[in-house]
């Protein structure tokens, strides 16, 4: 029967980040900086909510945007954050996690013969979507201006059939965020043109050189922000995500949203209402620990002779593979893994482009870095001799 299946979906393949770390999960001593997984557990106040909720039997179904209670708390939350003003009544969808939000915006706004512009090198769950529906991802190689999608970078490859620019900042897998006036660029010159910004701001509480900026504070009117729980409150498994949009475009989002989940889950949507408001402010102690790391990090990857953008945002460094190693980005994760057992995600992961690279997770202990970059620093030194 494998035959009749869709054939765009026989041609996706499953992420290169999932794919790697499949391939090596079995190894023995290993050091994984591979997911984008938070080592933090979920605050306690937070995990008291869903406990209460449960004790509740707060465990039916909810309006299919959410709770109003939650689309409230969340409005005055990125209002107090970003300064964004949207209606909780009508410019809010509470998701299955941020990843649901971006495919049902996809699935809303594009058609077939429609194309989507994307920095490369990017997050592989992108492009599978846009595939599916028939639209064309279209690429903009980012790696000589430093993995910054500015306005320079984007206007080349606007066309007719222009439907869509992805905007994810800060970055996974740079880290590097775009500055409010570089958004600002943007925005003026898409106003008025037919085409979306889909902002996945999802990693927006991790900045740690400047206050995040969101793209919605100046184009409202045409942007869809992706935003959620699972890195500025460690709750990936709890699956909660959140759309904004103009009444206009979410209405229709809304229904997508509706026949594909029906509504996020309730006992998650009591535990992410806690999270957003008095836990408002959860990941400062979270960002400060990061920091410490991607300074540690950064400093001894540098001392390796290893060279790479000091990300802003996240949790992820984006490394060139030294020019003296012969080997493509898969087949050098590969050896780290075999001959070090430290796995990272081979740059080929997130396009073309990032081929020539791996990317790096700090979302673990200081004790872990340390043993892990000792072990890459050795395989280095090996290489040499």
């Amino acid at each position: 029967m494998e035959h009749l299946i869709n054939q765009r979906v026989k041609d996706i393949e499953i992420s290169g980040i999932r794919k790697f770390f499949n391939m090596v999960a079995h190894v023995e001593d290993l050091i994984s900086f591979t997911i984008g997984q938070p080592d933090f557990p979920t605050p306690e106040h937070v995990k008291y909510a869903g406990i209460a909720a449960i004790e509740e039997n707060f465990t039916t179904y909810t309006h299919n945007a959410g709770t109003f209670e939650l689309r409230e708390a969340v409005c005055q939350f990125v209002e107090k954050k970003y300064k964004l003003h949207y209606k909780p009544e009508s410019e809010v969808i509470v998701t299955s996690g941020a990843s649901e939000a971006i495919d049902i915006a996809f699935r809303t706004i594009l058609e077939e013969g429609s194309e989507v512009i994307l920095p490369g090198p990017i997050y592989p769950g992108y492009e599978p979507i846009i595939r599916m529906m028939g639209a064309t991802p279209v690429h903009v190689d980012i790696r000589k201006n430093k993995f910054r999608f500015t306005l320079n970078m984007i206007k080349p490859f606007i066309t007719e059939k222009t439907r869509c620019i992805v905007l994810p900042y800060p970055s996974n897998p740079t880290g590097v965020s775009l500055s409010a006036s570089e958004l600002k660029e943007i925005a003026d010159f898409v106003r008025g043109k037919e085409i979306f910004i889909l902002a996945d701001e999802i990693y927006s509480e991790l900045t740690y050189d400047s206050p995040h900026t969101s793209i919605a504070t100046f184009l409202k009117e045409q942007s869809i922000v992706i935003n959620g729980l699972s890195k500025s409150h460690s709750m990936t498994g709890w699956r909660i995500g959140f759309l904004f949009a103009p009444e206009s475009i979410s209405k229709h989002i809304l229904k997508v949203h509706q026949y594909n989940i029906s509504c996020a889950n309730s006992i998650a949507q009591k535990a992410a209402l806690e999270a957003v408001s008095a836990g408002i402010d959860d990941a400062l102690m979270m960002k400060k620990e990061y920091i410490l790391r991607r300074n540690y990090v950064f400093d001894r990857l540098t001392s390796m002779g290893f060279v790479m953008v000091k990300p802003d945002g996240a949790f992820y460094f984006f490394i060139k593979i030294p020019d003296t190693i012969p080997l493509n980005s898969f087949d050098f994760a590969l050896k780290l893994v075999h001959e070090t057992k430290v796995a990272v995600v081979p740059g080929s992961a997130f396009s073309e482009f990032g081929e020539g690279f791996f990317r790096l997770s700090f979302a673990c202990s200081m004790e872990l870095l340390e043993t892990g970059l000792n072990r890459i620093e050795q395989f280095l030194v090996g290489l040499k001799e």
